[in-house]
């Protein structure tokens, strides 16, 4: 559990990153350059769009595409997640014939086919490939879908396999290792990674350095956090980030070491310079510690050596000052973002709602959430959500249930949304006991579209029935017509019908 934690953590920090970099370059672009294939292609984020037609259309249009610019736009949308349509433009770059397929073209098509299609096509992809092009390249691909499998003894043989060939001389072939069995919870094999690194001649990295501090820091193991950065700062050829620091102090944050933390905070912002996300990383840090006036000073350096604040400084310093309990700044920060944002982020605005909730405001966060529709602004689900859960822990379920209608009656532009199961199954249990039957079968018509009907909802539905003195012989059909078989406590709940009738 703890290996998890750390591994997302440092994942996370490195994929925020590296997003906040591309997606600035690119959004800058974009607005200087429409006329550009990238700017046809960012907006169409929805999974079920295929690229292929916009590609072919670019073409027909006497418009040429260069290798390059379509390796940067796979980059891109695979720093974004959008694994399937970046393996439409690879497939059709490499079936058109536009420029020269490379075996790094060739590693990068295995790895999306890997995420998209599962491992066995990826390993077909791989056998079919001809021999000058499996090199250390497409055989770390392949180690990589290994290691995202969590498959240990594939992984090992096919590293062998590499070293034997002379492919595993780059320190990312050991990182991938480390990345194994920390994904398995093997944590004190990594720093035998590193070691076998070095006895084979392998210069680690700064990502290497980095997964051995988050494993030590994993089994507690303080002191190996040290001597991993100590190494690291005595290395000629690493170049320490304020992301490394970073990562330390909140490796002591966690700990609860206080004054170890603050140490690598300073680190960690006299390497900041002008990069905003380490601010925020410093602020949200800070926050942790609570120390406001730390938080406040780190937000006027923001203020006033970034050029501008996106949405995501503002989610950072309101979640920054919820933390601290600070909701009257924290609503004042609110106000200053909506008189400047150019585009209506609920994110920013959901900080707050659940700010107020956790401090038992539900009211107030309702409020707030309707004078924000007032304003001719659309909600996303996840802020009705929000408050829905809000009263759930305040034991107002009717409430809760006319705010979880809300949420999914404003699913439908957020197709990648989910309400969480624990707040669904509060809310059906509650419908059963109380709910008429329109407003239950209503509600299971709205909810169906998120979440396929399971026990919990046929029970649901049961319940309202034979209150309402419904028969319950369709719901039943329908239950066995979807594979969900009668248990106990269908049995109980159906002995219902016979006490209603006595």
């Amino acid at each position: 559990m703890a290996s998890t934690r750390f591994f997302t953590i440092l994942k996370r920090t490195q994929s925020l990153t590296a997003n906040a970099i591309l997606t600035r370059r690119y959004y800058n672009k974009a607005r200087t350059a429409s006329n550009t294939l990238f700017a046809r292609i960012s907006p169409l984020g929805e999974p079920d769009i295929s690229l292929v037609p916009v590609l072919d259309n670019w073409v027909q249009e006497g418009k040429k595409i260069r290798g390059f610019e379509l390796q940067k736009i796979i980059r891109d949308l695979r720093c974004h997640r959008r694994y399937t349509q970046a393996l439409q433009v690879s497939e059709w770059m490499n079936g058109k014939g536009q420029s020269a397929f490379s075996p790094a073209d060739h590693a990068v098509q295995l790895d999306l086919i890997g995420r998209v299609r599962g491992l066995e096509s990826a390993e077909s992809y791989f056998q079919n490939l001809v021999n000058q092009d499996r090199n250390d390249k497409t055989y770390g691909a392949l180690l990589n879908c290994y290691v995202r499998e969590g498959l240990v003894d594939k992984s090992l043989y096919h590293m062998q396999k590499m070293k034997e060939l002379g492919f595993a001389s780059s320190p990312l072939n050991y990182n991938d290792l480390m990345c194994l069995y920390t994904r398995t919870g093997q944590l004190e094999k990594v720093t035998d990674v590193l070691s076998e690194m070095k006895e084979n001649g392998i210069t680690p990295d700064l990502f290497s350095y980095r997964i051995c501090m988050s494993s030590c820091a994993a089994r507690s193991d303080l002191k190996g956090v040290e001597e991993i950065l100590e190494e690291m700062e005595n290395q000629s050829h690493i170049s320490i980030d304020w992301v490394t620091y970073s990562t330390v102090a909140s490796i002591y944050v966690k700990a609860s070491l206080k004054e170890k933390a603050l140490i690598y905070l300073k680190k960690c912002e006299q390497k900041v310079n002008r990069d905003a996300l380490g601010y925020n990383h410093l602020i949200s840090l800070n926050a942790s510690l609570g120390i406001k006036d730390e938080v406040m000073r780190l937000w006027g350096l923001v203020k006033t050596k970034c050029k501008k604040q996106v949405n995501r400084d503002y989610i950072t310093m309101l979640g920054a000052l919820v933390k601290l309990e600070e909701l009257e700044e924290a609503d004042k920060l609110l106000q200053e973002w909506e008189s400047s944002c150019q585009c209506y982020d609920f994110r920013v605005p959901n900080v707050l709602l659940i700010g107020y909730c956790q401090q038992g405001l539900i009211e107030k966060a309702e409020a707030m959430l309707k004078d924000i529709v007032k304003k001719q602004k659309n909600p996303t689900p996840n802020s009705w959500a929000i408050i829905a859960a809000g009263y759930v822990n305040k034991q107002n379920m009717e409430k809760a249930f006319n705010c979880m209608k809300e949420a999914l009656t404003v699913q439908a532009e957020n197709k990648g949304w989910r309400p969480k199961a624990n707040l669904i199954s509060s809310i059906l249990s509650w419908l059963g006991e109380n709910g008429d039957v329109e407003d239950v079968e209503a509600f299971v018509n709205l909810l169906e579209t998120k979440v396929p009907k399971d026990r919990e909802i046929y029970h649901t539905l049961i319940k309202a029935y034979i209150r309402g003195g419904k028969q319950v012989d369709g719901v039943l059909e329908n239950m066995t017509a979807n594979k969900i078989d009668e248990d106990e406590e269908t049995k109980t709940i159906l002995s219902l019908r016979l006490k209603d009738v006595e």
